[in-house]
């Protein structure tokens, strides 16, 4: 994982990490519906789906404006994926 804008995102293919940003490992799970191209993750202990929503119910973040990467990189990131065939 690599932070950026406040996010820890996957190394891939589609931009990360930077020469500025450096790799390091981390146990996390992902919040909203998307991939690690579009969508940050979050720190978790979590390894039941009861952890999960222990953690979900606690959380005082939203789940889709934290870690939706492609918020962060242009109000028209989501709508520029749909075109190119994404959803």
């Amino acid at each position: 994982m690599f932070r950026r804008n406040g996010m820890w995102l996957a190394p891939g293919d589609w931009g990360g990490p930077r020469n500025d940003e450096s790799l390091c490992e981390r146990r996390v799970r992902y919040r909203t519906v998307g991939d690690m191209s579009c969508t940050g993750a979050i720190d978790s202990s979590a390894s039941t789906v009861g952890e999960v929503i222990a953690e979900i119910a606690a959380s005082r973040v939203t789940e889709r404006g934290a870690s939706r990467a492609d918020d962060r990189l242009s109000e028209a990131a989501m709508e520029d994926r749909k075109r190119e065939g994404y959803f």
